[in-house]
């Protein structure tokens, strides 16, 4: 494992595992679920600044606070979740943006965590193997749950909300419980990153990181876990891995590159890399190919 004594290699890495748990939570509401949430950064502030606060200010353990950050933000989740998805429609993602927003200019406004100068001095608690761990566990409890009854109930509403209520499925119940599900772990995802970085700025958790990961999204396939891994791990590393090219031609082309990119990506493979498919679902396809 020479990338870990590499500490550039090693924040790519981590990086990666952080935008897994993001892409992978976020997948649950909008490609499982079928709603539009765009305020995950928003859910993922609330999980960083509580878990550094607390590592700062009451040197409760990291497990702690990393736990106590994604209640805090799952309990964000239900509050915002629970008026706006009784609606139909794009509501949830005008609610969500705005969410990401007020947080963000809150966060701007409390001397407490640093305001706009940001937070110092927070406990490298954070690495490699808690990062993973939480991403292992992440997919291994979204997928689980995809199988079962109440992931059934999740389909049924991206499929059809009325046909769900006719089934006698509380579509709200269970639109609000994805949502929840979603928010902790966008929680997890911050007290992670916060303890890593050591440093947190509000601007971190603006607009952009929220289209991000709702890229991550819909580049893996909505409704596909591998595809979230696979598409969070090409967000993450495109821009870096083209950073030569701007030492060699003095000109940042990067985000052209990567923009085209994406365009070229979505123009070939308009469901995403994976569609609705996992990696398990391809196998199974090769083997019936070639049996």
């Amino acid at each position: 494992m020479d990338f870990l004594f590499n500490e550039y290699i090693l924040s790519m890495i981590v990086y990666c595992g952080v935008n897994i748990i993001l892409a992978v939570s976020l997948n649950l509401v909008n490609g499982f679920t079928g709603q539009f949430s765009i305020g995950h950064a928003g859910f993922m502030a609330i999980g960083a600044y509580l878990s550094a606060y607390l590592g700062m200010n009451f040197h409760t353990p990291f497990i702690l606070n990393t736990i106590l950050g994604g209640l805090a933000s799952a309990a964000a989740g239900y509050a915002v979740g629970l008026p706006s998805l009784r609606l139909k429609g794009d509501y949830l993602a005008i609610v969500t943006l705005g969410f990401g927003e007020i947080i963000r200019v809150v966060l701007l406004n409390i001397d407490a965590v640093g305001g706009a100068r940001g937070m110092y001095g927070i406990p490298k608690d954070g690495g490699f193997f808690w990062t993973y761990g939480w991403a292992v566990a992440t997919i291994f409890i979204i997928s689980q749950l995809m199988r079962s009854t109440h992931g059934r109930a999740f389909l049924a509403v991206r499929e059809d909300e009325i046909a769900a209520e006719a089934m006698g499925i509380n579509t709200t119940k269970y639109k609000v419980r994805a949502f929840v599900i979603s928010s902790f772990f966008a929680g997890i995802a911050g007290a992670l990153f916060a303890h890593y970085l050591c440093y947190l700025n509000p601007s971190s958790f603006g607009f952009m990181k929220s289209i991000d990961v709702v890229v991550m999204v819909v580049l893996g396939g909505m409704g596909s876990i591998t595809g979230s891994v696979i598409a969070a791990c090409i967000i993450t590393l495109l821009p870096e891995a083209l950073r030569p090219l701007q030492e060699i031609t003095k000109i940042d082309f990067r985000m052209v590159i990567y923009s085209l990119t994406l365009i070229i990506l979505m123009l070939t493979r308009p469901k995403g890399l994976f569609g609705n498919l996992e990696l398990s679902d391809l196998w199974k396809k090769y083997v019936k190919r070639h049996s």
